[in-house]
């Protein structure tokens, strides 16, 4: 074995290690939810950003609570109701005067969005304007206003919990905001077991403590060996015509996607897909990336960047079924 491969295989080893060991925190409060864990993980060190959808009452908030004081980081919560304003997110200019000379000035008072990790909770309880004012911090790691740019500390990582649209008082994010989300995650209820163990948990006296794993530092490390990972051409090719198949008006779309698709997914599934791929295979111990990596996370990808039909809705085809039935026929 060569230099270069001990030493990629001891950086894939330290990655599982280190998140394996953030698993078994996070676990000390929520049960369950390990796959819910493993995406919110996977995206943290691919430095993407993810939306939870999912009734009341199932513990999206506790968990992304739980995420940050186990990593370490700065962390502040937004609660979206219909009368938030863009500057309750970005910050507001109010104008100061100096004691000394009594001139008057404006100062910049960062809003909450100044922060590693931000919880927008309920996003979709506040209209698109207050929504789109996350849209920049979350692209440019930026946020700009009067003119004046502001550098947002990293790693910067946006957890957004959603009630489903069907719920009253709710609005449905742009597309453009939905796209900069890497995983759309679905929350669902726990099963018996869990839900015994929950409940008990959460009527005792008992309090579990956390104890930190990672600091920025280190984290803003994993994220950069994520990038390190090397990805066969053929995998390439793989995301790339998986996402190209979403596609209705692509000539290798298949025929039911043209029935039942008004539009696919653009270029950054194709991105998001192999950087996810890559934190997936570090996550196992791997320093390359497999067709079942990028298989794998298909679905929280892809689902809320393609829009189906009136055709799909009445013969019951939802857009999961429809990332399978690509899947499956790119087999």
């Amino acid at each position: 074995m060569t230099k270069e491969n001990k030493d990629s295989v001891e950086a894939a080893n330290e990655f599982t290690e280190t998140f394996n060991a953030i698993k078994k925190e996070v676990h000390k409060i929520i049960i369950g939810q390990d796959e819910i864990i493993n995406l919110l993980l996977i995206s943290l060190f691919s430095r993407g950003h993810c939306v939870l959808i999912g009734v009341p009452g199932l513990a999206k908030t506790l968990l992304i609570n739980t995420l940050a004081d186990t990593l370490g980081l700065s962390f502040n919560r937004i609660q979206f109701t219909p009368d938030l304003m863009p500057g309750d997110i970005t910050g507001t200019e109010i104008i100061e005067e100096e004691r000394e000379s009594g001139k008057k000035a404006f100062k910049f008072v960062k809003g909450p969005i100044f922060a590693n990790i931000v919880l927008a909770d309920e996003i979709n309880r506040t209209p698109p304007k207050t929504q789109a004012a996350l849209l920049e911090g979350m692209q440019e790691y930026n946020v700009t206003t009067a003119g004046q740019t502001y550098h947002l500390d990293t790693p910067f990582f946006v957890l957004a919990t959603q009630n489903p649209i069907e719920q009253e008082g709710t609005y449905p994010l742009p597309e453009a905001q939905l796209d900069r989300f890497m995983f759309n995650i679905w929350v669902d209820y726990p099963t018996f077991d869990e839900e015994k163990k929950i409940v008990s948990q959460t009527t005792s006296t008992k309090k579990e403590k956390l104890s930190p794993i990672l600091d920025k530092s280190k984290i803003e490390e994993l994220q950069d060996l994520v990038r390190k990972v090397p990805v066969p051409e053929t995998v390439l090719d793989y995301a790339v015509k998986l996402v190209g198949c979403t596609r209705p008006d692509s000539e290798q779309a298949p025929d039911f996607v043209k029935k039942y698709l008004s539009w696919g997914a653009g270029p950054r599934a194709s991105q998001y897909l192999i950087l996810g791929g890559k934190a997936r295979a570090l996550s196992e111990g791997r320093f390359n990336v497999t067709i079942e990596d990028i298989q794998a996370l298909a679905v929280p990808v892809l689902r809320h960047r393609i829009v189906n039909n009136y055709a799909a809705e009445a013969e019951g085809f939802t857009t999961v079924k429809i990332i399978e039935m690509i899947i499956e026929k790119l087999k």
